[in-house]
């Protein structure tokens, strides 16, 4: 069943758990993560970032979407996930999507209070809910205090921003980042500043480049030829806490695609005699399916589709 972000994310805020949003680009990444959701009974978010709508095409991703939505008995919504400008978000509103986020971080706050407005003025008469950020993520480790600053959110500055934009919810920086080399030394992040912002503002908080990059799924592609050295994610200690303190939706990619890379180069090593691509993806599928179970059950959104 079909629903908005903001459907998905107001009672999880109220009762301490997160939703995921779990990144997909094909039909393989969208049945592990639905097929997980139903096994969880959790709802879910299925994002999809523009660079996956030119890969898959946005009409077939928008189908595949709306077919699972209608047949599966968990609540989900489709969402766009890093906007950057309005035709891409017209676009994916106009397929469908019940959800999308505009990112402006990257320009002056100025800026991005604009266009973050532009974008909730064309989607709220539509019913679509919308998802900001303020702030950069980034490698912050070795960063000056004073850089620091410069890309992590501000609370009062974040109190400001909702209040000029009318947005749904807001990605915030307290020291992810995206990819799988979060960290150079021990990962930290900032949960007194995290604090300080649930204090300031009454919607949704948003974690983004939050993957834990599990050591088991590393190794494994390793010894089938990948090069990770030095890969290194969010420790689910640290996930915990970020719900505890107000968390309430959580973006996973890279886990998922270390999942399928790692599956696939075992595969091929396993059983080099397969040249079948479903038993091939279908093995991949298998291995983001659990990656995507083990996320709900962390983010305490597991039977919460009931």
């Amino acid at each position: 069943m079909f629903a908005t972000n903001k459907d998905l994310m107001l009672p999880a805020m109220r009762k301490g758990y997160a939703v995921g949003a779990f990144n997909i680009s094909n039909l393989e990444s969208l049945s592990a993560v639905v097929d997980a959701a139903i096994e969880e009974k959790s709802p879910v978010i299925i994002a999809v970032t523009p660079s996956s709508i030119k890969y898959a095409g946005l009409a077939y991703i928008g189908k595949m979407v709306k077919t699972a939505a209608k047949l599966a008995p968990v609540p989900m919504s489709l969402h766009l996930d890093h906007g950057k400008d309005m035709e891409t978000v017209s676009n994916c509103i106009d397929a469908g999507f019940t959800s999308v986020m505009i990112d402006g971080s990257h320009l002056k706050l100025k800026g991005n209070i604009a266009l973050t407005k532009s974008i909730v003025d064309l989607a709220h008469p539509k019913g679509v809910s919308v998802e900001a950020e303020l702030g950069r993520l980034t490698g912050v480790e070795e960063s000056t205090v004073k850089e620091k600053e410069a890309i992590l959110t501000d609370p009062d500055g974040a109190k400001a921003f909702i209040e000029r934009t009318g947005v749904d919810a807001l990605a915030v920086a307290i020291g992810t980042s995206h990819g799988a080399y979060k960290f150079k030394g021990k990962p930290k992040l900032d949960f007194e500043r995290l604090k300080h912002i649930r204090k300031k503002i009454s919607i949704p908080l948003v974690l983004h480049g939050a993957s834990s990059v599990p050591s088991w799924i590393t190794e494994k592609a390793v010894k089938h030829g990948a090069e990770l050295g030095g890969a290194k994610g969010i420790p689910e200690e640290h996930l915990r806490t970020a719900i505890a303190l107000g968390i309430a939706k959580i973006n996973i990619d890279t886990d998922l695609r270390l999942a399928f890379t790692a599956t696939v180069r075992e595969f091929f090593v396993i059983s080099p005699e397969i040249f079948d691509p479903r038993k091939i993806l279908g093995s991949a599928k298998g291995a983001m399916k659990e990656i995507v179970k083990s996320k709900m059950r962390l983010f305490g959104s597991s039977g919460k589709a009931l």
